[in-house]
This record gives C-alpha cells, structure tokens and sequence, in this order.
C-alpha cells in the first residue's frame, strides 16, 4: 500500500504548462482547485508573538489558534490513505475507543478524545467525549480500549517508548493500536530541493533544534520499532509520500490521488509556517519576530516555485496486542 519516492514523477515543464509568466498567483490558483471542499487556567493561554499557546503544559510550541490547520491536516491525512481514518483491521464495531490529538466514524462506540487545550468542536455526537489532559503523564483509566488511534502527535511527546506502553497497557486483548505521523526531513526525487534553498536550510535547523530540546520531529520513522518493543504483535508499517505543492506527474498514484495530497500539504504549510517557527526559533534559538518571519517569507517564495519539488513522508505502523497478554485494569 505504500508509495515508494521512486514512484513520484515530476509534471514534465510544469512551469512552462500550469503557471506562465506568474507562477505564484497560478500555484495558489492550481492548489485551490483541489482543496475547495474545506471551508479557566486552561484557557488561560500563554502568549507570544501574537501567537496563543497550550496552558495546561506549558511549554508547548504549536499555537491553540491552529483548528483550521488541523481541520486541513484531517483532510490531508484522509486523501493520503484513500479516504480511510485509519489502516488497522479493527471490528467493525468496536465498544471502546481513545484518540489521542483527537476523529470519529465509529457512531456505536464510546469514543474518548484526548488533547492539551479545549480547542474542540462545542457541538460532537452523543458519544464523543473530550478530556483536557497530557497524554504523556501515567494514565489512570478504569476500563481498556478496544483501538487506540494516535495521530500526529510529533513535536508534542518526549518519550515515545514510555507512550506505546501505556498504550499496550491500557488496550484490551486482542485490540488494536495505530499511530500516524510524519518524517519532517524534506527531500526531493529530482535534486530540485538543495542545500542552498532557505527551506532546506530551515528544515535542516528545526531538526536539529528539535531533537536538542529532547523532542524527535521525525517520529514516524520509529513508529514499527516503538511498537514492536512494547509488545504488539503483527505490527505492520506503509509509507507514503506528502510532496509540496501540485508538481508530481500523476493526479492518481494508487492509494493516493498524488497532486491532490500535495496541494493539501501546500496548504497546510502555508496556513502554519509561522506556528510552527516562532516558539522553536524564538525560545530555543534567540531569534527576534522580525527573523523568523523574514525566513517564513523565503520559505513561502520557494514553496511558489514550480521548479522546486520538495516532500516528506508520512507513515502509519498499527499492531494488536496479544490475546493472552493482560490489561491494567
């Protein structure tokens, strides 16, 4: 199911054929032709560079004002796996669900979203529930879960082998656990993406400034072994590519549509590209407002370039947990 990076072509002179003499204008233009279809102490949020913060764990580096990202995200990731929530083979009707980073097509199950901030939707099915809460202290529910679902939660969790055992732990024999996230190291299948580009540079930095504040941003390429470590069996790991814009070749790459899935990620970057900056560069890296958003301009010039084709991965690892193994309940 998987899609290989040799499988992503280039549109042949995509920015003689789609953009003309105002290749930024028409980029935007071709990116909105597939993404039409999206339209207490604990609030007392921290604030920074005109950005609002997570209360509840201070120190959080995305901003709270992100729902219209994350709603695009949910798109984004939903395109990526051929309309589907989620990959792992769970029962049809499953009784008991937790979503951590909190998603929902599951009406008989008690479902149990999971976040730092009260950011969600004031209207939800009868039964959904959200609690405020860090994922990362030790849990403390009465009953296990029939699927664990734990999507993009990178840059937000410092121990990883700690949260795929709680999940272990807190998931019923024979029930299933999937973690969805992403491998931030941006690359190219042409070259086009150097290490002159100021967005090369930027990834390469936020990498770096990441792991040295003890957050791994490339969670996803550790997602299989994690799993495996804290005792699921059959685990089973996909990859798949997230390019940058609407450059590959082919609108229909099975399982994913290619062109659409990149103009979502265009979008998703361009809606976040300073959420996802200000607290790193500013906190941990002594950069003044100005900097950063003189690096988020040349990032979203770059981005506009049809000549660029940059891209990152995405990767899903579910696995279930042994029928003769026990719970903590």
């Amino acid at each position: 199911m998987a899609t290989p990076t040799s499988n992503v072509e280039v549109e042949p002179n995509i920015e003689v054929q789609a953009y003309g003499d105002e290749p930024d204008s028409a980029y935007d233009s071709e990116v909105a032709s597939y993404t039409t279809s999206i339209n207490s102490t604990i609030t007392d949020y921290r604030r920074e560079n005109g950005r609002t913060y997570h209360a509840y764990k201070d120190g959080s580096r995305y901003p709270t004002q992100e729902t219209e990202r994350l709603d695009i995200m949910h798109k984004l990731t939903e395109v990526t796996l051929g309309g589907k929530l989620n990959l792992a083979p769970i029962p049809e009707k499953p009784k008991r669900i937790l979503d951590i980073g909190t998603g929902d097509k599951y009406p008989d199950a008690e479902i149990l979203g999971n976040d730092l901030s009260p950011i969600q939707p004031k209207w939800v099915p009868p039964n959904v529930r959200f609690e405020v809460d860090d994922v990362e202290q030790d849990w403390a529910y009465h009953q296990p879960f029939d699927f664990i679902h734990c999507r993009m939660m990178g840059n937000g969790i410092r121990d990883w082998p700690k949260l795929n055992r709680q999940c272990f732990e807190n998931t019923k024999p024979g029930g299933w656990v999937e973690f969805i996230d992403l491998d931030l190291t941006w690359t190219s299948p042409d070259g086009s993406l150097t290490e002159g580009h100021a967005s090369k540079r930027f990834n390469n930095e936020f990498i770096k400034a990441s792991r040295d504040t003890d957050i791994e941003p490339c969670p996803g390429l550790y997602l299989e072994g994690w799993m495996k470590d804290a005792g699921f069996q059959g685990v089973q790991a996909e990859k798949f590519v997230w390019p940058v814009g609407t450059w590959p070749k082919d609108k229909h790459l099975y399982p994913t549509q290619q062109k659409e899935v990149g103009a979502w990620n265009y979008l998703q970057i361009m809606e976040g590209l300073e959420g996802f900056t200000y607290a790193l560069f500013t906190r941990h890296l002594g950069y003044s407002k100005a900097e950063v958003e003189v690096i988020c301009a040349n990032i979203r010039k770059e981005m506009k370039d049809p000549k660029m084709h940059a891209m990152f991965h995405l990767h899903v690892a579910y696995g279930q947990k042994p029928e003769a193994a026990t719970t903590t309940s």
